[in-house]
């Protein structure tokens, strides 16, 4: 049996390949992230939610969906930090962030994102996405170590690191980014 929650955040998740991979994925359609509402309500799915209110976090398992105005973070596991806040008299919770684990997705329209794991900052907006990500939309597709999905401008950044070490750093991974990319057809 699965079991859910709801919370309501109170208050406030090479350079010319680059540029390329940028277009490809900044026309109008491609900016599905952008401005995403992370005040909006926050719905949990889960085969299993602890609730560890002393250490002000939720700790949910086992097939786990969050979904947030349109977007959806799938997971096996992940960890709620909130924050305790008096709202109209009783007391209400922010979610300040979301750690995800293990085969991690994020969705919104026809734009996916993959990897090892994801850290949401719902304060900042944005979702950081580190080990064998992968960004889609629709055919075009870009690959790399650590993905950082801005939802407040909808811009994407792709990097071979494997963590969020500075470029030449120890354990900072040095991959690569690669990326396939559709060309509109055209007549001869």
């Amino acid at each position: 049996m699965k079991a859910s929650i709801f919370l309501l955040p109170i208050g406030a998740v090479g350079a010319a390949g680059l540029m390329f991979a940028s277009a490809m994925f900044a026309g109008a359609d491609a900016q599905v992230m952008r401005n995403h509402d992370s005040n909006a309500p926050v719905n949990f799915n889960a085969d299993r939610i602890e609730v560890q209110d002393r250490a002000d976090r939720v700790v949910v398992s086992g097939n786990v969906e969050v979904t947030q105005a349109g977007m959806t973070l799938n997971a096996a596991r992940m960890t709620v930090a909130y924050s305790k806040q008096p709202s109209g008299g009783t007391n209400g919770v922010d979610i300040d962030r979301i750690d995800a684990s293990g085969n991690v997705v994020v969705t919104k329209a026809d734009q996916t994102a993959r990897g090892n794991v994801a850290i949401y900052d719902l304060n900042s907006k944005l979702i950081t996405m580190l080990g064998n990500v992968s960004l889609t939309q629709g055919a075009n597709r870009l690959t790399g170590g650590r993905l950082v999905m801005d939802l407040n401008t909808g811009r994407s950044t792709v990097d071979g690191r494997a963590s969020g070490g500075a470029p030449g750093a120890v354990g900072s991974g040095g991959g690569r980014v690669t990326g396939t990319f559709t060309v509109p057809q055209r007549r001869n």
